[in-house]
């Protein structure tokens, strides 16, 4: 460490501040050598899930199982010493302990026996998961009612005959006191938490299953998580930014899947005004086009529930297309005004234009649509625009929502870059020969690649902010339904949301959705590496992570693309996409030997997990594996951790060379 290294002279105000934290030449050295101790720790386990789509219980029982990591460390750590099957009741134990253990009361004839070799056992586990991080770490994760005690168990082993007794004395006491219960569901909490060092979450946490909102309250709870914002959680922050277009495609979405649980008891949304709205409206049309999809985890409908919800979905699709067009027709440089088809039905023919051709439609008794020349036809009728009013305010004012969207954003953006890895929901857009393509944002300005995903999160973060110039910020609510269905979205990039097709017109051709050069080129190793140039993404083992398009893998179509520089995590957690994709969605798990790729089979239920050990069935495919275990040294963090030892060693440096002074 020579002198020539530090201009201390440049740096003495930053590295004063330094000294409050570090008083003396004791400190700073101290933290030098914890500093590099942690460096040389392995690296901790990251955990990739998409698309979970209100997927709940699934959800749920992935992040308790770690996508198989627990099932493999116990597997690992007691190989033969007891029968698959109580590594299988243990792996449940740690998954659902409250439920697990009053099983096990119904059927076990001597508790304590079981008390003492099952918390054995637990803290072995705990203390394999907690190997990798340094005892302060550990500690903050410890639960303050059993801190003490799981620090003693996790450090001593029965092992060490000195120690046997006192080990055997604190579980002995444990069991005595009636605290084992509570003893077991802690360190199982325990380990859940530190097998996974890092979850990322790449988008889509709402619409077509149920739980969002309990995913949101379960990942409130979570500390450690980023999510990259998807084209569903963004139609959702539209929404509740008081974009009209979104609301209604929110709702319209629930009712398709009936799925009115997340708007109803989630978010207590009224559902009666559009209820009461569409029968008086569509009280005589059949609705076949809008019967729901039951496919979706919701149970099945009676017939009159069937009808009213195929009359509410109706009401609100065309509201939604009246509301779509009026916004399009307000941003010409957009270019959709073309999807303004309600203006092109001929009412006596029975047609409309889809890109300058005629088509029949399937149906066309359209009450409050006006036939007529001009923008007639988008003009909401009086009670519809009551309707829309009172909508707006539900959700503009809704306080859970709020939170759950605040929630989002502070954890959140639309791309991240950690450890080489590329993040990011859906699509960058390309031209066609795989350079970034330039898209228009607010006042003309054009961006791609990095900078369009940043500005686009600026732009839209504008929308919930107060001191924003008005005109941005309701640009910026506007912004979200470009976002949703636009054919440069960074969300969408296709040529147009076909959904109005697929409800009026039989012929499939209208129905094909035109996708962005993005998917057509991602499978192509070049292209892959000059997008990661892009967004200045360094390292040889660097790769792009999506979710947003479901994976085939029944019709045999690979998640791993470019010769592995791409990866799609998207297998379809929703039950609505089981009978499309063939499987239960796929996850990923980073830990410092490298890449796994985790292909689930549906869960059945946390019943069936509890009571017959059923785990979700996965086959694991080794997607890259290192020469060597990666450290922190090798990571983001580690980079981070290093400047801080140079910034403690130019203050050590200024403390032997007198530029400050220590304070003793």
């Amino acid at each position: 460490m020579g002198k020539k290294h530090y201009d201390v002279e440049k740096d003495i105000r930053y590295l004063e501040l330094l000294a409050k934290s570090f008083p003396t030449v004791a400190e700073a050295s101290t933290e030098i050598i914890n500093l590099q101790a942690i460096l040389n720790l392995p690296k901790g386990t990251e955990h990739f899930l998409a698309d979970l789509h209100g997927a709940y219980p699934a959800f749920q029982h992935v992040l308790k199982n770690a996508s198989g990591n627990i099932k493999r460390k116990v597997g690992e750590l007691f190989g033969n010493e007891i029968r698959e099957s109580e590594k299988r009741e243990l792996c449940t134990l740690i998954y659902y302990p409250e439920r697990k253990l009053e099983l096990v009361k119904q059927t076990e004839s001597d508790m304590d026996d079981w008390y003492h070799i099952t918390i054995h056992q637990l803290v072995k586990v705990c203390r394999e998961v907690s190997s990798k991080y340094t005892r302060s770490k550990v500690r903050k994760a410890l639960p303050q009612d059993f801190s003490y005690i799981i620090q003693e168990l996790l450090h001593e082993r029965t092992e060490d005959i000195d120690k046997a007794a006192y080990v055997k004395g604190i579980i002995d006491t444990i069991i005595d006191t009636g605290r084992a219960d509570d003893f077991i569901m802690a360190i199982c909490d325990v380990i859940q938490r530190l097998v996974i060092d890092q979850l990322h979450i790449l988008g889509d946490i709402f619409d077509r299953g149920p739980g969002a909102h309990l995913i949101l309250d379960m990942l409130k709870r979570y500390k450690n998580w980023d999510i990259q914002w998807g084209n569903h959680d963004v139609l959702w922050m539209g929404a509740c930014a008081g974009n009209d277009a979104c609301i209604c495609n929110v709702i319209r979405l629930c009712l398709r899947y009936a799925n009115l649980t997340t708007l109803e008891e989630a978010y207590g949304i009224n559902m009666i005004p559009l209820a009461t709205f569409a029968m008086e409206t569509y009280g005589d049309d059949p609705c076949t086009e809008f019967m729901p999809k039951t496919n979706g985890g919701s149970e099945l409908l009676d017939e009159k529930n069937a009808r009213l919800t195929a009359m509410m979905h109706k009401a609100i699709a065309i509201l939604q297309f009246k509301v779509e067009s009026q916004i399009f027709h307000k941003h010409p440089e957009w270019q959709m005004e073309d999807r303004d088809l309600l203006s092109t039905i001929n009412f006596e023919k029975k047609t409309c234009m889809v890109d300058g051709k005629e088509y029949p439609m399937t149906s066309c008794n359209f009450p409050t649509i006006k036939a007529g020349k001009g923008k007639s036809a988008i003009e909401l009728t009086p009670e519809e625009q009551d309707l829309m009013n009172r909508l707006h305010h539900s959700f503009t004012t809704n306080e859970k929502l709020r939170k759950h969207i605040k929630l989002i954003f502070s954890h959140g953006c639309m791309y991240s870059i950690i450890n080489h890895n590329l993040l990011f929901h859906a699509s960058c857009p390309l031209n066609e020969d795989g350079t970034l393509k330039e898209v228009h944002l607010y006042n003309g300005k054009k961006y791609s690649g990095k900078d369009l995903m940043h500005y686009t999160g600026m732009l839209i973060r504008s929308a919930f902010q107060g001191d924003t110039n008005p005109e941005e910020r309701d640009y910026g609510i506007d912004y979200f339904l470009y976002l949703w269905c636009g054919p440069d979205s960074i969300l969408f990039d296709k040529s147009k949301m076909a959904t109005f097709e697929r409800y009026f017109i039989e012929d499939k051709a209208t129905h094909k959705e035109q996708k962005g050069n993005y998917f057509k080129l991602r499978d192509n190793e070049e292209i892959c590496d000059h997008i990661l140039d892009a967004f200045e993404v360094k390292g040889p083992n660097r790769h792009i992570i999506n979710g947003h398009v479901p994976v085939h893998a029944a019709e045999g179509e690979n998640p791993i693309k470019a010769n592995g520089k791409l990866m799609v995590i998207d297998g379809g957690f929703s039950q609505a996409y089981h009978k499309t994709t063939g499987i239960a969605g796929y996850t990923l798990v980073y830990h410092s030997r490298g890449f796994q790729l985790v292909q689930h089979e549906p869960f059945t239920s946390e019943e069936d997990a509890v009571r017959t050990g059923a785990d979700i069935k996965s086959t694991t495919q080794i997607v890259e594996m290192t020469a060597h275990r990666m450290l922190v040294a090798d990571t983001d963090i580690g980079t981070e951790l290093k400047k801080q030892v140079d910034d403690l060693r130019e203050l050590l440096y200024a403390y032997r060379h007198g530029f400050i002074k220590e304070k003793r």
